[in-house]
């Protein structure tokens, strides 16, 4: 190009093409505008185009003369009756979201796994309808028999993922480790049949029936993911927590975090081992499996005023633990509505001589004539217990308050959100894969799509599903020259997105 701004193309570490206006300047050469890195010929010339354009309004002085083309085969020469529309695509898309992967330090992936992870957010299907759609929205083609080969290898990349998920935590979101919150899900197969991975268990799907395996996900206080590990579908999720926070204690150096769980995780063994590994935790609480005694001590000592708290001993428990229990109003009317709906079914059932393994408040008289009875000493425990919520911890109070205890058991709501995340947004389940790489596969590329999803989310504000629309607007049309057999594909105008939230993080063409 003429004057005193030039286009050049450079090759980045990535191995994709960076397209760049500079301007020389003496024996240097300044560059004035980094365009985009393209990952394909139909988005280098995208980037190419843009870049022109930018150039002839941004040069210091006009031509003198117009430059005329050299050839008639450029889109703005374009004679259109001797031309056809080829198809539409969604390369702005994924040259976004490339550029997302790479924000969560996922750059250096190949990109089938991080096209892969892309898919999850834009359309989440099998794999063989990926393949298809990979081919049709980005003019990319990979060969089946190699993607089955290759997604197995993925494994490979788990810790680099991870610390990569770590340090985007810790750089760019401002994390500090001081607490990180941890809970479990079931994922189900679409089969009744058990293999040596997936078997049945306590399903959170309500799909006792079929094979399933357990999801454990620790993330940040802000739901960011940074680790997560597949187990056998039987496993108790009290035994899944351990291993999985020494792993991350490994990671993330010598300040311990502090441990947020539900009252799944609540176990003595846990609360001892994490004890005794020097870790500070909050739990959930399942004050109903405590003694009656101390039921009575709650219910003599606490206010039954709106977020009225006290903090209990549980030393007898387990050494320097304490519960906190907390009233709340709005608890207090949904947990008495469904005292009084359990209340009723039981003394229905009572009335027609059913069985009572349905209902709470029945239990067995151990009588011939009248073999199940109302259980009145549940009852009046149960009612001792309405619209409190109880938290274990081994923080002193000097150190943490009790209200700030129950504020930071509260953030476990960004960890249940991720899990929606994957199953809804993400599609993480059903799973049609047997074996237990394949399906670990599966879930790395889950989790590598919840990352960078999270990331948008935290850092724009918006659902993933408002940010997937944004980028579906923009698309491109190819069209094919009769005459000279070549494709061009031209972008729909995107100056009208120069200004969105999401644009200007991703940058795949626009300045911040």
């Amino acid at each position: 190009m003429r004057g005193d701004l030039t286009i050049r193309k450079v090759k980045t570490a990535s191995g994709a093409t960076a397209v760049q206006v500079v301007r020389n300047e003496g024996k240097k050469r300044a560059i004035i505008k980094h365009v985009g890195s393209a990952h394909s010929k139909s988005e280098c010339d995208l980037l190419m185009a843009e870049a022109v354009k930018y150039a002839e309004a941004h040069r210091r002085q006009p031509y003198l003369f117009p430059e005329t083309p050299t050839s008639t085969n450029s889109p703005q020469h374009l004679d259109l009756s001797h031309a056809e529309l080829v198809d539409v695509t969604h390369q702005f898309a994924r040259t976004a979201l490339l550029a997302c992967a790479r924000m969560c330090g996922l750059g250096a992936m190949p990109e089938l796994y991080l096209d892969f992870a892309i898919m999850r957010i834009i359309e989440p299907v099998s794999k063989l309808r990926t393949l298809e759609l990979l081919q049709r929205y980005f003019n990319v083609r990979y060969a089946e028999r190699t993607v089955y080969r290759l997604l197995p290898k993925l494994l490979e990349y788990q810790k680099e993922i991870e610390t990569a998920a770590i340090q985007t935590a810790r750089d760019v979101l401002q994390e500090t480790f001081s607490l990180v919150l941890y809970d479990v899900t079931t994922l189900y197969f679409e089969s009744f049949k058990e293999y040596d991975f997936q078997k049945p268990g306590f399903s959170k799907d309500n799909k006792p029936q079929q094979p399933q395996i357990v999801i454990g996900l620790i993330t940040t206080r802000l739901g960011f993911p940074v680790m997560h590990e597949v187990f056998e579908g039987n496993t108790f999720e009290g035994k899944t927590m351990l291993d999985i926070v020494h792993r991350l204690q490994e990671r993330v150096g010598n300040s311990k975090p502090v441990i947020v769980a539900d009252a799944g995780m609540l176990s003595k063994a846990n609360m001892q081992q994490l004890e005794a590994d020097g870790y500070s935790y909050i739990v959930g609480a399942r004050l109903a499996s405590t003694a009656s005694s101390f039921i009575d001590t709650i219910h003599k000592e606490l206010p039954r005023t709106d977020q009225a708290s006290r903090r209990f001993s549980y030393s007898n428990a387990v050494k320097n633990a304490s519960i906190i229990c907390e009233f709340s109003e709005a608890r207090y009317k949904k947990d008495k509505r469904e005292f009084d709906k359990q209340i009723k079914r039981a003394l229905q059932l009572l009335e027609r001589n059913e069985s009572g393994r349905r209902a709470k408040f029945v239990k067995k008289s151990g009588e011939k004539d009248k073999p199940f009875i109302f259980d009145n000493a549940l009852q009046a425990k149960a009612e001792k217990l309405l619209g409190i919520k109880g938290y274990v911890t081994n923080i002193p109070e000097l150190e943490l308050s009790s209200a700030d205890v129950v504020a930071y058991y509260r953030d476990l709501w960004h960890v249940e959100q991720a899990f929606r995340m994957s199953k809804s947004d993400l599609k993480a389940r059903p799973i049609f894969h047997y074996t237990q790489e394949a399906i670990r596969a599966h879930m790395l590329v889950c989790f590598m799509a919840l990352m960078m999803g999270k990331y948008l989310e935290i850092k724009t504000g918006r659902s993933l599903r408002q940010i997937r629309d944004e980028l579906w607007q923009v698309q491109e049309a190819n069209i094919h020259d009769e005459r000279t057999g070549e494709v061009h594909a031209v972008r729909m105008n995107t100056s009208k997105l120069a200004n969105s939230t999401l644009i200007q993080l991703l940058n795949p063409e626009f300045p911040h």
